[in-house]
């Protein structure tokens, strides 16, 4: 179903034209203004003459591989992406998120579980989860952070930080609870909105999230490793405050 009165334009990248057409069609069935490319330069090329809301991106391409796509569209600008990949890949699957992948699907896959995933994403992307969340407020602060829920728009001391999808959500709850402890199965259910599912993606994004918001990530003074849990996130000038 489309998020706004447009319908929402997802770019397919995969080169069996089995899998294409499935996904293609449930997409478009769905609601969506579905393209589809069957490698990655042709990917590139679609998205640069017209930038999709949404990218499904298979990693095992021909030429140009789906962690070499993912990177480039990304310094082009945001734009959420969910990858597809072998079952057991691991290493691939990380690395995508490393490069700021928002979330996957494992083949073989369900179709409708893939039309899921891309509803998610595509809601927080436009900001429509805070809405549902009764305890969103609109600008959340602690320790120098700012988080501005209805721009999506985060800083750091002033300097604007470039977080993806996934990142500022992360951080956003983070600061709405400061100093509590949360497994990672919990933020998986609350953040990424899935009941299951690898906790390697939580793992990922945390690491990237320091990267990006603390001093020295290897001394975190923001999200603290709670062992046996998951994390915790301290504010060191005080709790988040809302305006």
């Amino acid at each position: 179903m489309s998020m706004h009165n447009e319908p929402a334009r997802v770019l397919v990248v995969d080169d069996d034209p089995t899998v294409a057409e499935v996904v293609t069609g449930y997409l478009a069935r769905a609601g969506f203004s579905v393209e589809h490319a069957a490698d990655g330069a042709a990917a590139l090329a679609r998205a640069e003459r017209a930038r999709p809301d949404l990218v499904v991106l298979d990693l095992m391409l021909p030429g140009l591989d789906g962690l070499e796509v993912c990177r480039r569209l990304r310094e082009t600008g945001p734009v959420p992406v969910v990858m597809l990949t072998a079952r057991g890949d691991e290493e691939d699957r990380i690395a995508g998120l490393e490069l700021g992948a928002d979330d996957y699907v494992t083949k073989p896959f369900s179709p409708r579980e893939l039309v899921l995933r891309v509803e998610s994403v595509l809601r927080r992307s436009r900001g429509r989860d805070a809405a549902t969340i009764p305890q969103a407020r609109p600008v959340l602060r602690g320790g120098g952070l700012t988080v501005d829920t209805g721009t999506r728009r985060a800083s750091k001391n002033g300097l604007e930080l470039a977080l993806t999808l996934r990142e500022f959500d992360l951080l956003a709850h983070f600061l709405r609870h400061p100093g509590r402890a949360h497994g990672r199965e919990e933020l998986m259910r609350e953040v990424w909105g899935w009941d299951f599912g690898d906790l390697s993606t939580v793992t990922v994004h945390v690491r990237r999230l320091r990267a990006k918001i603390e001093d020295d990530p290897a001394q975190p003074c923001f999200i603290q490793t709670v062992w046996g849990l998951g994390y915790r996130f301290d504010a060191p000038s005080g709790p988040g405050e809302a305006e």
